[in-house]
C-alpha cells in the first residue's frame, strides 16, 4: 500500500520546490495539505518553512486543528517528522524574531539571530556549506545515523535554532562560528537547510527519509 505524505501548506513554504523535490526523491504519495484530517492520515509529515518564525508561528496556529494534528500524528503515534529551514525552527520551545514568539516545544530551545564578529562573515548565511554529523550520530548507534549523512547543502537564513540539549543536536555547519545544521529525536528530524535546493546531497535525505523507519 502506497504511504501519504502529508506536506503542510500553511502560507510559509517553498511548497512546489519541496513537492517536486519529493516526488524525484521517490514519493508518489504526496499531499500538499492544510487539512488537519489529512495530517492525522499520513504516514509520514513534512512542514517546510521560508520567512519570519513569528509569521510562520502564525501561519501555523490560525489553521484550525492543525497542531493538534500534528502533535498526535507525530509525538503520539510517532510517524517520522521532516521540518525544514523555518520548520525546523518550529520545533524549538520560542523563537526571538522581532520579539518572542512560542515555538512547538517539541525540542528545547531557542531561535535566536546569527552573531558574527567578523565583518567578512555575512548574514543571513546564504549558500552552500558543509553538514558535519555530531559526534553521537557519526557513531552510527543512533537511528537518525541511517537518515543524515554528511555533505554539503545550501543554507538560507539569518537566524539559528540552539537547543538545550547538546543530544538533539544531529549536524552542524560552521559560518563564523558552530550553528545548528539538524535536529533530532527519535521520529523527528529537522534541517536547517534546504534539501529541495542542495541537489545530490538534498535528495538523497529526502529518499533516506522516504525510507526511514525510526
Amino acid at each position: 500500500m502506497a504511504e501519504t505524505i502529508a506536506l503542510v501548506d500553511y502560507g510559509a513554504g517553498n511548497l512546489h520546490s519541496v513537492h517536486n523535490a519529493l516526488r524525484a526523491a521517490g514519493a508518489n504519495g504526496v499531499q500538499v495539505t492544510a487539512d488537519p484530517a489529512v495530517v492525522r492520515a499520513a504516514d509520514r509529515i513534512v512542514l517546510p518553512g521560508v520567512g519570519s518564525f513569528g509569521a510562520c508561528a502564525s501561519g501555523l496556529r490560525v489553521i484550525s486543528g492543525m497542531v493538534d494534528a500534528l502533535e498526535a500524528r507525530v509525538l503520539a503515534d510517532g510517524v517520522p517528522f521532516l521540518g525544514i529551514c523555518v520548520g525546523m525552527q518550529l520545533l524549538a520551545t520560542r523563537g526571538l524574531e522581532h520579539g518572542v514568539t512560542d515555538g512547538l516545544d517539541w525540542i528545547a530551545g531557542e531561535v535566536r539571530a546569527i552573531e558574527v564578529t567578523d565583518p567578512a562573515i555575512k548574514v543571513p548565511h546564504m549558500g552552500w556549506n558543509d553538514v558535519a554529523l555530531t559526534p553521537h550520530v557519526k557513531s552510527g548507534h543512533e537511528r537518525h545515523s541511517r537518515l543524515i549523512e554528511e555533505g554539503e547543502a545550501y543554507f538560507l537564513h539569518s537566524y539559528h535554532f540552539a537547543p538545550d540539549s547538546g543530544h538533539d543536536i544531529a549536524a552542524m555547519t560552521d559560518h563564523g562560528g558552530g550553528l545548528v545544521a539538524a535536529v533530532a529525536r527519535d521520529n523527528i528530524v529537522g534541517v536547517q537547510f534546504h534539501p529541495e535546493k542542495s541537489q545530490a546531497y538534498g535528495l538523497g535525505l529526502l529518499n533516506r527519509f522516504l525510507e526511514w523507519k525510526p
